[in-house]
């Protein structure tokens, strides 16, 4: 996101583009706008392919990120007319050119999800060191005062089973606060995060810093945080559940039976309802509502960053309806936030919601949600991020604020 690899990539994307663009001939013209428009129709064959037929993506791919792949597959195609005819120094310049493009375009379409920050990030050396979750943080495990106060909380990995649901999920990770390693872990709250689709739970540690964001958190309560439980709600980077229980797979079981449960058998907390809350990112803010709507006596309180309308397998609602419910519309609607908000009341219960500003229709969804989720009776916050597209960058700059609008919730004075 920023430093010397970030600007030497930076440096050399422009001089690549210049290299591959500027000729002395006139009919180089003809060859950059042929490049352009094959960049052009290949870019919207693996758009669709990704969004209509694999379902890869629930939404359509932002413009910004379709902007800069057409500049990569462009790049590509001006490579290959530079290689015909042409002296092996050029082609040698071409290929390197094209190389530094293709590095240009990752890192723009990297800082506008703004998942990886550091190189560390993207090859997860950071994530990779992350130790397991062993007896020494379980229930009932010994307390170090010293770790309480350094105000700073540990993260591990485990693996939550899906003994009700037969769920296979990937690995979870943990961040347990300093307040857990002393004092009375039972009235701690607790927070269980989901991640984007396509998407990985460790995408909270380095694109969302939740681990940064709780200290910081801990540090203005006397080292008290929630314990944050980021869990896969797939079973996969790449598929797509739609946190539901249906033909793909019982997901909502998995969240709402089978994490509960881990918690509460693995980890000292709170066995309040009122000190428990669900949120995410994406797909992840739209499961969040579902769990709340469909759970409030386990989940009272969510927080949704850039959540969907509904839970989406691509832009044919009645594709979706017919692969998760065998064409049964009315069996996916009574499980949508939005059909449940208009059956339910959710007086006592409370919502926190936030969206990029230039993030189009997802402006728009949070809005109607919003609206719905108060007329319903939750406690709703609803803030904006200025420039922000559909990006952890709207994770990041308001997770401090939802956890402060939680915190009476949970007990917590500053």
């Amino acid at each position: 996101m920023d430093g010397p690899l970030y600007w030497t990539i930076l440096c050399a994307g422009i001089a690549g583009s210049a290299f591959l663009l500027i000729r002395r001939d006139r009919r180089w013209l003809l060859a950059i706008g042929v490049s352009l428009l094959a960049a052009i129709g290949v870019v919207a064959v693996i758009h669709w392919l990704l969004v209509s037929v694999l379902t890869v993506f629930p939404e359509d791919l932002p413009f910004d990120v379709l902007v800069w792949a057409t500049v990569a597959f462009s790049a590509l195609a001006l490579l290959l007319f530079r290689l015909l005819g042409s002296a092996w120094r050029t082609r040698s310049a071409a290929g390197v050119s094209f190389v530094a493009v293709l590095l240009l375009s990752a890192l723009q379409i990297n800082g506008y999800f703004g998942l990886y920050h550091t190189a560390a990030d993207l090859f997860g050396h950071n994530v990779g060191r992350i130790p397991q979750l062993d007896e020494g943080f379980k229930k009932g495990s010994p307390r170090s005062r010293a770790l309480w106060l350094s105000n700073s909380g540990t993260v591990h990995r485990a693996s939550i089973p899906g003994k009700e649901s037969g769920f296979k999920a990937q690995e979870a990770f943990i961040y347990l606060p300093p307040a857990y390693h002393s004092g009375d872990r039972s009235q701690l709250p607790v927070l269980v995060l989901f991640p984007g689709q396509p998407g990985h739970p460790a995408d909270w540690l380095t694109g969302g810093r939740v681990e940064q964001a709780m200290n910081t958190f801990a540090a203005r309560h006397a080292g008290v945080a929630p314990v944050v439980v980021m869990v896969d709600p797939n079973g996969s980077d790449t598929a797509n559940t739609m946190c539901m229980d249906s033909r793909i797979g019982r997901a909502d079981t998995y969240l709402s039976i089978d994490v509960p449960r881990w918690i509460n058998s693995t980890l000292e907390v709170s066995a309040d309802p009122k000190k428990w809350a669900v949120g995410g990112f994406s797909f992840g803010g739209t499961c969040a509502m579902q769990m709340t709507t469909l759970h409030p006596e386990i989940y009272p309180s969510f927080i949704s960053f850039s959540g969907e309308r509904e839970p989406s397998l691509g832009p044919d609602r009645q594709r979706t309806v017919q692969i998760a419910f065998g064409g049964n519309a009315a069996a996916f609607d009574a499980l949508t936030p939005l059909n449940l908000m208009k059956q339910r009341s959710y007086d006592g219960h409370a919502g926190f919601f936030a969206v990029g500003a230039a993030d189009g229709e997802f402006v728009s969804y949070a809005a109607e949600l919003a609206a719905a989720a108060r007329t319903s009776g939750f406690d709703v916050r609803h803030a904006s991020v200025a420039g922000a597209g559909h990006s952890w960058a709207v994770a990041v700059q308001e997770l401090p604020s939802a956890l402060e609008f939680l915190a009476p919730r949970w007990g917590l004075v500053r």
